[in-house]
């Protein structure tokens, strides 16, 4: 493939990805992602408090999310579970991607549809966790018991969730598919509780993504998918 063919297949990928987040980012700067920067700056008070001797134990209370908690008490903790950077991951890691993935995102979809996207791939992982200690270790789908009290927090099944669905929103097929094999690989190496839950959130998003597809084309008339890809920011004329 040469270089002319190169180019016009990455703009077909990412063209009007990346024609809505510049457009954004030129006319609103970082006026344009406020809900991310406020994320980020929430993941970083969080990993300041927890490493205080006396805010480690408010911040688990707060966000800190196991499969072996009652399942109020989870629900009630996972909206904060996103914004907890895990304990034993670097927190850069968890502001890059908050600001990368949740900043496309916000423009992309806006603020209150990433948080929505963003909390249902996370709550598919953390239901799922339940799940899979109940199927037990024998399966390929199960987890051992000790799995249950694993604390769960970050913000990665949310960043992959949302992955998943912008990608399919601009038809990104290229970025979306690599996504859902690096997960999949990622489960098949290193089969633990967040490899799992990534897969759950992939899961969840694709079901997601599907029933977004089925809804557009039923709409009547032929600007329906216009009208609400304008008002959700995603490509009117990719459907």
């Amino acid at each position: 493939m040469n270089r002319a063919a190169l180019r016009r297949a990455a703009f077909t990928e990412w063209g009007p990805l990346v024609g809505t987040v510049r457009r954004a980012l030129v006319r609103k700067r970082l006026r344009a992602i406020p809900m991310t920067l406020t994320a980020v700056v929430l993941t970083s008070v969080f990993q300041l408090v927890q490493n205080q001797p006396w805010g480690f134990e408010p911040v688990q209370k707060l966000g800190s999310v196991q499969a072996q908690l009652p399942w109020w008490l989870a629900l009630l903790r996972t909206p904060l579970s996103l914004f907890v950077p895990a304990l034993d991951l670097p927190v850069w890691g968890a502001l890059a991607q908050l600001l990368l993935v949740f900043g496309i995102a916000e423009i992309c979809l806006g603020k209150w549809r990433t948080l929505a996207v963003s909390y249902l791939a996370t709550l598919a992982g953390t239901m799922y966790a339940r799940l899979a200690i109940h199927i037990g270790p024998d399966s390929v789908f199960g987890l051992p018991p000790e799995a249950a009290k694993v604390i769960d927090t970050g913000p990665s099944a949310a960043v992959v969730g949302l992955a998943v669905y912008v990608s399919w929103r601009y038809r990104a097929w290229f970025t979306c598919g690599t996504v859902v094999l690096a997960m999949v690989a990622e489960a098949v190496i290193k089969p633990n509780l967040a490899g799992k839950e990534h897969i759950a959130a992939v899961l969840a998003m694709l079901v997601v993504c599907v029933a977004d597809e089925v809804r557009r084309r039923g709409k009547p008339g032929p600007d329906a998918y216009e009208e609400d890809g304008q008002r959700s920011g995603a490509p009117a004329s990719r459907s």
